[in-house]
């Protein structure tokens, strides 16, 4: 694939991320007051989307839709300095772009700030170990050439991780800058965005080193670990 298609598949499959998220929380907190009816619809409405769209997207631009994902490619020589930050700036803007689309289908401003602190030291835990283990996860399964399988695994880690982390596992900083324009379920306040960012690429850093230590000196040679 060139370039520019794995460009737009990158902002593509963002935009919809972000839209899945942000529509099912606005959707759910419609159709229920209960906080765990909320999260799980969230969660399962996010983690099918998410099964599909890297389906999709995975032999176009390899289904990354998360700069803490590019930023470990670019640092494993996997991508080259100028497509990871073109990457990341289509993840970006895609996200932008998913979350407008988010507000507006329910009748909300495109962009608005969010009024929804996530600032505790518990929170940003959470955070470094759900992107820890997701980067720990593609970097492992990649390595034993079972890469179709992210379609499956990935999802299942995100939607686990909405649960046992406190953070409910953002793990991505596009979506995480997303977020912070809807004043809805899934909002995060500006100020709360930089030390999330921080703490998922941390988690990342972390997860990167970790997946070294289990992938065997022949992997590490064909996957140029």
């Amino acid at each position: 694939m060139s370039l520019p298609v794995k460009l737009l598949g990158e902002f593509l499959g963002t935009a919809l991320l972000v839209a899945a998220v942000v529509g099912s929380g606005i959707m759910a907190s419609a159709l229920s007051e209960d906080i765990g009816v909320v999260l799980f619809l969230n969660a399962f409405a996010t983690v099918l989307a998410l099964g599909v769209l890297i389906f999709l997207f995975l032999p176009i631009s390899g289904a990354q839709f998360n700069p803490a994902v590019t930023v470990i490619m670019g640092l494993r020589k996997e991508l080259s300095v100028t497509s990871a930050l073109l990457y990341i700036v289509v993840q970006i803007l895609g996200g932008l772009t998913g979350v407008a689309l988010g507000n507006v289908m329910f009748g909300g401003v495109a962009l608005e700030f969010s009024q929804n602190p996530r600032d505790s030291f518990e929170l940003l835990i959470g955070e470094a170990v759900a992107t820890a283990g997701l980067i720990f996860l593609i970097l492992l399964t990649v390595a034993r050439d079972k890469a179709p399988l992210l379609a499956i695994l990935v999802p299942a880690w995100i939607g686990a991780a909405y649960f046992f982390t406190s953070s409910t596992s953002f793990a991505n900083p596009a979506v995480t800058i997303a977020r912070m324009f809807t004043n809805t379920f899934t909002g995060i306040a500006p100020a709360s965005v930089v030390p999330f960012i921080a703490a998922q690429i941390l988690g990342a850093l972390i997860g990167w080193a970790l997946a070294l230590l289990f992938i065997t000196p022949t992997q590490k040679e064909t996957h140029n670990v």
